[in-house]
């Protein structure tokens, strides 16, 4: 998990991610994301689908946002987890910490996370989209 300190998720844990370079190829854009925010290097990956998460958002003249994400099953990697990560403008996580699934919840994840700790639970990724209504961005 990353510690985020941006955005919707400010201040619950997130996947790393983020948006591609100009002619970056989509896996790649993961790979880099990963390195910049947690400090590990993926030897090992594959896509296991896309899901979009809808939820209030109050962002310059949008009030919900829609997050198309991406989702990578990391099989290999080498490295350790950065507590803190270099910062430059974009960089949106504070550092990375591996957190027990039992500890993830609402209160303190994105809907990536629990997305993603719904997969490692059930082995099952599903690809229907899921909204939350009554989302806060906590300060």
């Amino acid at each position: 998990m990353i510690k985020k300190n941006g955005g919707p998720y400010i201040n619950r844990y997130d996947l790393p991610g983020g948006s591609m370079d100009e002619g970056e190829p989509l896996e790649n854009t993961a790979i880099r994301e990963i390195a910049e925010e947690t400090g590990l290097r993926v030897t090992d990956s594959h896509q296991l689908g896309t899901v979009s998460f809808r939820f209030p958002w109050k962002y310059q003249k949008y009030t919900w946002n829609e997050h198309i994400c991406v989702f990578n099953l990391i099989e290999e990697y080498q490295g350790e987890v950065k507590a803190t990560v270099t910062q430059f403008i974009g960089q949106d996580s504070l550092g990375a910490v591996w957190i027990p699934l039992s500890k993830l919840s609402i209160s303190n994840s994105s809907p990536l996370v629990l997305k993603a700790k719904e997969y490692l639970l059930t082995e099952r990724f599903e690809t229907k989209d899921t909204e939350y209504p009554h989302w806060q961005v906590l300060s």
